[in-house]
């Protein structure tokens, strides 16, 4: 369904615009307009976290939005119910680190996405060389495993990547945790250079919050962008009809992401 919906975007002359926001952040009981909220505005995929207390590739924007979740009431089993009352048509993705995986059981974890309607999963603390468990289980039950690409990573680590990519290549814009920047770092033109000739689709994360941001990248030749922090900021703050403000937001950088394509 991810890849499908790549191909359809692509067909129609538009970047995908791939949301996430923290289960639970700031109730539970908010998760499923908030949800709605961003597809409203123009998402056409939303990355909804599975909070983990140590999240070590998420910077303090996202930590917030984790500790807010915890502190609500969110557990895996709470986290499945939400996802499965989703009346949703984009895809899901579950974003979460490992050790609630196997603690879950690896069989259990994608199942209980498969049921979910949770179409990939995305691992930031899993490297591909130890993700076998995780991998075969998804290719079992038609999950996508979503795996990350740094501008550090070697050629021969992007052609064992390869191997087993389907869904779309996560790309990490710049070094470092998540968080809102100013600008689109160099490296991303570059990483996604050195990718030109990979039919996976790719999307761009890690400080993209604007629409002059998911312009250039999908300019530059991404198949689309990944916001999270511009999103949960919102979400912190909470003033206002902050549910209007994230359709709002998702409109713009959604406008980016078409004028962006256009532009290449």
């Amino acid at each position: 369904m991810i890849e499908k919906t790549f191909s359809k975007l692509k067909k129609k002359g538009e970047g995908a615009l791939i949301a996430y926001v923290c289960a639970g952040d700031p109730t539970p009981d908010e998760t499923k307009d908030i949800v709605n909220a961003l597809i409203k505005g123009g998402a056409d995929m939303v990355e909804i976290g599975l909070p983990f207390s140590d999240p070590i590739a998420d910077g303090p924007v996202i930590q917030g939005a984790i500790d807010r979740s915890l502190r609500a009431g969110m557990t895996p089993d709470l986290y499945f119910k939400i996802i499965s009352d989703l009346d949703v048509k984009v895809p899901l993705l579950v974003m979460t680190y490992y050790n609630l995986i196997f603690k879950r059981g690896v069989k259990k974890f994608v199942s209980d996405c498969k049921k979910s309607n949770i179409c990939g999963i995305i691992v930031p603390d899993l490297p591909i060389e130890e993700s076998k468990e995780l991998f075969s289980n998804c290719k079992k039950h038609g999950v996508d495993l979503i795996f990350f690409i740094a501008p550090t990573t070697t050629d021969p680590r992007i052609k064992n990547t390869l191997k087993q990519a389907s869904g779309f290549l996560y790309l990490v814009s710049r070094l470092g945790v998540t968080g809102q920047r100013d600008d689109v770092s160099s490296s991303t033109g570059t990483l996604i250079n050195r990718l030109s000739s990979v039919k996976v689709p790719k999307a761009v994360g890690f400080g993209i919050s604007k629409k002059e941001h998911a312009e250039q990248v999908i300019k530059s030749g991404a198949d689309g962008v990944i916001v999270g922090s511009a999103f949960v900021n919102i979400i912190a703050k909470k003033e206002g009809n902050f549910k209007e403000q994230l359709t709002q937001l998702a409109t713009e950088l959604k406008e980016g992401c078409i004028s962006g394509y256009r532009d290449r």
